[in-house]
């Protein structure tokens, strides 16, 4: 069991692992077209764990053409939905049998606890996978209410060509949260992680066609937002795009939609939430314990960290002083650490 694993295991396995450093378009793991790379380092002891492939708009333009062509040959596209259902929940028995490995990749990678990568990222993800592909054939269509002499029908079918661009702090969970749903329907993705933490999207993307998603139909592009995120976004070819990250990068997607092709968007963009705590709470304890996990779980890298704390101030000092005292039990330690 992976809870039973030591930090010496984890170091052993970390060892052994390979990095994958390429773009991944059109089934296969190439180079950049300018040959451009960078250094891709980790945060737990500032080493670089590889040179990776620094995408930029000629890139783009191969992955967004490998994409519109195999979603114009249908393979995908217009495959029967239990053909894509069971190839999504192939590719969540590949991405639990490799669960180890992905966990060990995002921590790497990004920093968290190995722990919390695996026993939370991962199981989010293939909730997220399986849950999708459930989804594929028991979403309906629906009848719209018409006169007699009308027939109104409302139906569900893929868009085309969907970017995908993700942020750092949960890199496979939301790089499924968006692909999942986008594959589900039976578009073609591109999708961008992270200039700083792109490992474990490469790492899926061989288990996508393992499963056997078509080639061309999940490309990945690890690179910078400029090179990279801004041309995918002006690109003609696409038609959707999906984003987490920073309210202002969200602003300059949303002005290049609008530049290019009025692609349809998707933006969650920052934005934090306060707890607020009054003296009738049952269990000061508890609600402490919540308030320090709200600002300090994952390194406090997360979209709805509780970054403001509001108490009753009849209330206040004593509720401080259990929330830093949960706080001095939060500190750092290695990642590969179990406890």
């Amino acid at each position: 069991m992976t809870a039973a694993r030591t930090r010496a295991d984890w170091q052993r396995q970390a060892e052994g692992l390979h990095i994958p450093d390429q773009a991944f378009i059109d089934g296969r793991y190439v180079d950049a077209a300018s040959g451009a790379r960078y250094a891709c380092i980790s945060p737990i002891d500032g080493r670089v764990l590889a040179q990776v492939v620094d995408a930029d708009h000629l890139d783009v333009d191969r992955a967004v053409a490998a994409a519109r062509r195999s979603f114009e040959a249908g393979h995908w596209s217009r495959a029967a939905p239990a053909q894509r259902k069971q190839v999504l929940l192939r590719l969540a028995e590949l991405v639990e049998r490799d669960a180890d490995e992905l966990a060990l990749l995002e921590t790497l990678d990004m920093g968290k606890p190995v722990r919390d990568a695996r026993q939370g990222d991962l199981a989010g993800v293939l909730r997220c996978l399986r849950w999708t592909a459930e989804a594929v054939d028991k979403v309906y269509g629906e009848v719209a209410p018409t006169p007699l002499d009308t027939l109104g029908l409302i139906t569900r079918e893929p868009i085309g060509v969907v970017a995908a661009i993700v942020p750092w702090n949960f890199p496979l969970l939301m790089a499924c949260w968006k692909i999942a749903p986008a594959l589900a329907a039976g578009n073609s993705v591109v999708l961008k992680p992270s200039e700083r933490s792109p490992l474990s999207a490469l790492r899926l993307a061989a288990l996508a066609a393992e499963a056997g998603v078509p080639d061309g139909v999940f490309n990945v592009l690890p690179g910078h937002g400029q090179r990279t995120g801004e041309p995918l976004a002006l690109h003609m070819d696409v038609d959707a795009l999906a984003f987490t990250g920073s309210t202002a990068v969200g602003r300059r997607l949303l002005q290049c939609a609008g530049q290019s092709n009025l692609k349809r968007t998707w933006l969650e963009c920052g934005g934090k939430s306060p707890n607020l705590v009054f003296a009738d709470a049952p269990d000061l304890d508890t609600a402490a314990q919540a308030a320090a996990a709200a600002i300090f779980y994952n390194q406090g890298e997360v979209c709805t960290a509780g970054s403001r704390l509001l108490v009753q101030r009849s209330i206040k000092d004593a509720f401080v002083a259990r929330v830093l005292a949960y706080g001095r039990h939060m500190q750092p330690q290695h990642p590969f650490e179990p406890d």
